[in-house]
């Protein structure tokens, strides 16, 4: 389907993913915190959070996009035709099925009790769960039931990676093109102006379609998130992260100033309406500054990440478990610790190291539960030390 290409694993990608999936327990322990929205809150809200989690929240999950499409190159390289499209579904559709009856559920009757004070059981919430009961409602938005709420990234995935597979099969030498054009001289102005211009207009679209994580109904989110998917896809095996390990200093310069021009612009518009112009000049902005964060992280990571290890392997293979089980760890800690009224600055911590070590207890058990293992996120054993890894490997995706 695509042209031979390199096929020398990518390790600093390996690390970047689970670097970014570690990132989502410590984020979605703050968002209790913040005056974001999210699925339950603390009674102590701390406003002052906000602007140290938009230090990875522009950018985290478009790196897992990003990694993801560029594993998805190689293991299409690896599983030719329908091998990959079942391989796919098999690890992204049957955690996603499988979360949202078991997993999910939890957050959402917790979610309807601390917000709309439900009183009634657990058990009964579950039957108008699977009923899809769309009467939880509190200010003209209703929960829809059932939900996938966090694990929405699984259903994207799977969606970008069917409509990838298709591209490559009717352009297969796309890859090709896209190495020449990252290849040719001036690649530093490529890399730094014109890639960023695509998540520049992505940002445009957040004011007519908010990011909502509606499979049917985000086009903001699909803009952002499909481009990077399709970029990893095509520039997998590309001067791309050679150029991004070269640029490093100067993408992690702009994207640092990026980040305080628009820390400056909330503060100063926080009770008040901006100007036109500058509400779009900093959703212009806050694009950019996502595609300046995506190249440092994965320049400073090539630089310094770029090599095997058996830690590599043995958290690239739990990952993915954690990131399917921490959400609802989450709330189910919140909710436990709650009566005891610890302050923030100690709670907050100790719902990271709870819900941490519920995960890699978790990971250990499920590990050795054929059934389970795989609808948790837990991929087969690795490999016997001796046996070379393919180019996308089964711990490196999505």
């Amino acid at each position: 389907m695509t042209p031979d290409l390199p096929t020398q694993r990518l390790f600093f990608l390996d690390w970047l993913r689970i670097l970014a999936f570690a990132l989502l327990l410590p984020y979605h322990v703050g968002m209790y915190y913040v005056t974001w929205d999210w699925h339950i809150k603390s009674p102590s809200l701390h406003p002052g959070l906000e602007p140290l989690m938009m230090l990875s929240s522009p950018w985290r999950l478009g790196l897992l996009f990003l990694v993801a499409g560029a594993a998805s190159q190689g293991l299409m390289q690896r599983l030719h035709g329908r091998g990959f499209l079942r391989s796919r579904t098999v690890r992204l559709l049957g955690p996603l099925l499988f979360g949202m009856l078991v997993i999910v559920p939890p957050q959402a009757y917790f979610e309807v009790v601390s917000k709309l004070h439900y009183e009634v059981s657990y058990l009964d919430f579950m039957q108008l769960y699977l009923q899809g009961y769309g009467g939880f409602c509190q200010e003209q938005r209703c929960l829809k039931l059932p939900t996938w709420n966090h694990l929405w990234f699984l259903p994207y995935l799977w969606v970008y990676s069917v409509f990838g597979y298709l591209l490559l099969k009717a352009w297969p030498g796309a890859p090709a093109v896209w190495q020449h054009w990252l290849g040719a001289p001036g690649g530093r102005w490529r890399l730094l102006g014109l890639l960023a211009l695509p998540l520049m207009a992505a940002r445009s679209l957040v004011g007519l379609y908010p990011s909502t994580h509606d499979l049917l109904h985000d086009g903001y989110n699909h803009a952002q998130y499909g481009w990077l998917f399709l970029l990893g896809l095509l520039a997998a095996r590309s001067e791309l992260w050679a150029l991004a390990q070269r640029h490093r200093h100067a993408a992690l310069a702009l994207a640092a100033a990026s980040w305080l021009l628009i820390q400056l612009y909330f503060h100063h518009y926080e009770n008040q309406p901006p100007p036109t112009a500058l509400r779009w000049a900093q959703r212009g902005l806050f694009g950019a500054m996502q595609w300046w964060c995506l190249v440092a992280a994965c320049g400073y990571a090539r630089q310094h990440l770029d090599r095997d290890s058996p830690w590599r392997q043995r958290l690239g293979a739990a990952v993915f478990c954690v990131y399917i089980l921490h959400q609802t760890l989450i709330v189910l800690f919140a909710r436990a610790l709650l009566p005891l009224q610890l302050p923030a600055a100690l709670e907050g911590p100790l719902l990271i190291a709870l819900t941490a070590a519920a995960c890699a207890l978790a990971y250990l058990a499920l590990r050795r539960v054929p059934l389970l293992r795989g609808l948790v996120g837990i991929a087969r054993p690795p490999m016997p030390p001796g046996r070379q890894p393919d180019a996308a490997g089964r711990t490196m995706a999505p």
